[in-house]
This record gives structure tokens, C-alpha cells and sequence, in this order.
């Protein structure tokens, strides 16, 4: 099997997902073609050269719909033999299009791939795609449905992360992000967004609230108590799943979750060839990658056992991860995940995450990828550890290892 080289990581920065956020106005596959655009400028490569462009996508209709990923190859001017797929693995879609790209190098399918993804959610709002799992009363039944919120909190209930903890841990993801924006953490990786007429739009990230504190967070009302107790509730589904749990604490509100905004982002994988075919020296490899399925109700425990899986593809144990970077979905998952792998809060998610900057679903795990990446060449630090959980009981990750 081929090496599989990253060469370059960039991202938007992401727009509050409101009709007033600033990159309502920009269409989604403006958002995927301006970020695929960069990675040809910034490598100067020849896009013919590029065998694939795999995006993830979570809502993909309307703007979004058809394939996004071929329509952005077209639109950004690459070369017309530049194939485009696009994927949905729901959160973890950018991880998943990203590890899709490697994979075709390691086999030999592709010399350079470029993996992402793109999610306007200002224009495209979570769910408008329907489905089964939710819609459908047969399948919602058998499989114990409920909402995520509710998952979450059920993770806070059955771990013991009381109102306090989830919120400490949010008042520091906003803390981090501040940090990480002043210190100049990101330059290396944000494009800023522009509009047709080719001013700029969006050059930061605009849903932190570095002003968040513990008695601002502690004035909210927790978001999923009314659906998760008016009957028929949806807690009552859950404990079903979970009678060794007397009743779910709800916890759990806009402020410790992750946040709804518009965003995009690629990452270019190639051998090493191919790297040297144009002068560019590698970024960083792919050590290991996978997918995992876990239980559907709580459903966002998958990161844990997703790192596992891949830490023993890899040979490795935590010891041998320098950074973790894990999507804060909600703050009990990433408070569970450093309780099951016994995870210091200094090695992971060190400049904030999707409750300080916004979580835009398909394009978030190449987003992470590109911070970790960063942050690895910042410091000098050699690995790094990249996780999502995933909707329906999922969970996908990557270990990387800096060049």
C-alpha cells in the first residue's frame, strides 16, 4: 500500500447559520469553490493531476443537492477529467470524505485527492433531508429514537457531569478560541470568504462568545427537557435503552453545544510522487483511519471506541498521541471521551472547538483535521488524534503524524 501525504488544509471561516450571519448570502457550492480554488492557488498544482474530490455533505438538497463535490470541480475551473463524489457520514462527513481521499491514494486509485466538505446551514437547515431513523414510525420504534440532545444528556446522567462541568468545559472551549484568533493560531488555514463582486465577506470565525462565563451559561434553560419529558417523551424511549438510569439529567443547552453555522473546507492528500512532482514537501501522513458503529439512543459514544480501533490499526496507545481533537458536539461528549481514554484537558481540543466556533456538519472534520495539523507544526509536536461522533451511533477517526 501506498503512503498517503497530506500537502495542504484549509478552511472558511464559519458564518453564524442565521438569515443574518454573514455568509448567508453565499450559495454552498460558492462556499466548496472558493476552498478547492485555494488548494490549486496556494500548490500551484495542475488540477489534472487531481484524480478525485470527495465532500462531505449532511443536508444534500436543494443548493446543496445533486453532487456538490463534481459541480464545485467544475465551478473552481479544475480540469474537466477531475471526477467529484459526495458522501454523508452526517457530523463526522468531513473526517470521512478526507480518509476516503487517503484511501484512494494508499490503493493506487488516485496520486492526488482532495478530501471536505461544505454545509450552509443558514440556507439549508439540519434535517431538511427527512429520513427514516426520525420520520419513519416503524423504524424510530425499533431502533429507540431520540434526538441527540437527549443522547447527551443521557452521556452527563450516566457519567456523572453535572450542569457545572459542561459548562466549565464551555466557558474554556471560548477561552481557547479567543486565544487561538489573538495568538494567530489559524492564519495558516482560513480563507477568507468572498462575494461575487470579490470583497470580502467573512474573514474570522463569527459565533464565539468570548464573553461567556459560568453565571451567563448558568442563566439558560436546558434545551431538551420539555421534549424530553412531555409525554410521550422521549426520555422515556431512552431508559428504555437505559433502566439502569433512573431519570436523565438535562444539562445540556445552546452554550455547551455546538453551534449552527455556514462553512467549508478541503484537504489535498497525495503520494509522495506527486508531492515531489511540484516541490511540495509533505505535511503530515495518514498512520490510521476507520469507522465504527456504536448504540444508537445514546448514540454519541463512538468516539471512544472509533480511537481505540484505529490506536491498535496503528499500533499506538494515548501515551504515543501528543493532541486529540475531538468534535464538541455537546460538551458531555468530549467530557466522556477524556473520562474513557483518561485524556488530559491540555492534550485536547487546545484551541477550542464547535461550541466556541460553530459546527457547519459536513465540512467539520476536514476543519479539525486542518487545526490539529496546525497546531502540531506550531509546537513541534509529532501526532495527533482526530474523532467525531457521528448520528445514529457511529463514530470515525485518524491518526496523523507530522513530516
Amino acid at each position: 500500500m501506498a503512503e498517503a501525504y497530506i500537502y495542504d488544509a484549509v478552511r472558511t471561516p464559519r458564518g453564524r447559520g442565521k438569515s443574518n450571519g454573514s455568509l448567508h448570502e453565499i450559495t454552498p457550492i460558492q462556499l466548496a469553490t472558493q476552498v478547492l480554488a485555494a488548494v490549486r492557488d496556494r500548490t500551484g498544482i495542475d488540477t489534472a493531476d487531481v484524480d478525485d474530490v470527495v465532500l462531505g455533505c449532511v443536508a444534500p438538497i436543494g443548493e446543496q443537492g445533486s453532487d456538490i463535490a463534481r459541480l464545485a470541480v467544475l465551478n473552481a475551473d479544475y480540469a474537466q477529467t477531475t471526477a467529484g463524489v459526495q458522501i454523508n457520514r452526517f457530523c463526522a462527513s468531513g473526517l470521512e470524505a478526507t480518509n476516503m481521499a487517503a484511501a484512494k491514494v494508499m490503493a493506487g486509485e488516485a496520486e492526488f485527492a482532495i478530501g471536505g466538505g461544505v454545509e450552509s446551514m443558514s440556507r439549508i437547515p439540519m434535517g431538511a433531508d427527512g429520513g427514516s431513523w426520525a420520520m419513519d414510525p416503524a423504524v424510530a420504534h425499533k431502533l429507540y429514537f431520540a434526538p441527540q440532545g437527549i443522547g447527551a444528556d443521557l452521556i452527563a446522567t450516566k457519567y456523572g457531569f453535572s450542569r457545572d462541568d459542561v459548562d466549565a468545559y464551555a466557558v474554556e472551549s471560548q477561552k481557547r478560541a479567543k486565544r487561538s484568533w489573538d495568538e494567530g493560531r489559524f492564519a495558516r488555514s482560513i480563507v477568507p470568504v468572498r462575494d461575487v463582486i470579490g470583497e470580502v465577506v467573512l474573514d474570522r470565525d463569527e459565533h464565539m462568545r468570548p464573553e461567556a462565563d459560568m453565571q451567563s451559561l448558568g442563566s439558560l434553560k436546558a434545551s431538551f427537557t420539555d421534549m424530553g419529558e412531555t409525554m410521550p417523551g422521549f426520555d422515556a424511549i431512552a431508559l428504555l435503552r437505559y433502566p439502569e438510569v433512573e431519570r436523565i439529567n438535562h444539562v445540556h443547552h445552546a452554550g455547551n453545544s455546538s453551534g449552527i453555522v455556514d462553512g467549508a473546507a478541503a484537504i489535498l492528500v497525495g503520494t509522495r510522487e506527486m508531492g515531489e512532482k511540484y516541490g511540495l514537501k509533505p505535511r503530515a501522513r495518514i498512520r490510521a483511519m476507520g469507522s465504527v458503529g456504536s448504540e444508537p439512543t445514546i448514540m454519541l459514544t463512538g468516539p471512544e471506541f472509533v480511537a481505540q480501533k484505529v490506536l491498535k490499526r496503528a499500533g499506538m496507545d494515548t501515551s504515543d498521541i501528543d493532541l486529540f481533537e475531538l468534535n464538541e458536539a455537546f460538551a458531555s461528549v468530549v467530557l466522556r471521551y477524556m473520562q474513557a481514554l483518561n485524556i488530559p484537558h491540555d492534550k485536547i481540543n487546545v484551541n477550542g472547538g464547535a461550541i466556541a466556533m460553530g459546527h457547519p456538519l459536513g465540512a467539520t472534520g476536514a476543519m479539525i483535521l486542518g487545526t490539529v495539523l496546525d497546531e502540531l507544526e506550531r509546537t513541534g509536536k509529532g501526532t495527533a488524534l482526530i474523532n467525531l461522533c457521528v448520528g445514529a451511533g457511529m463514530g470515525t477517526g485518524t491518526i496523523i503524524e507530522r513530516i
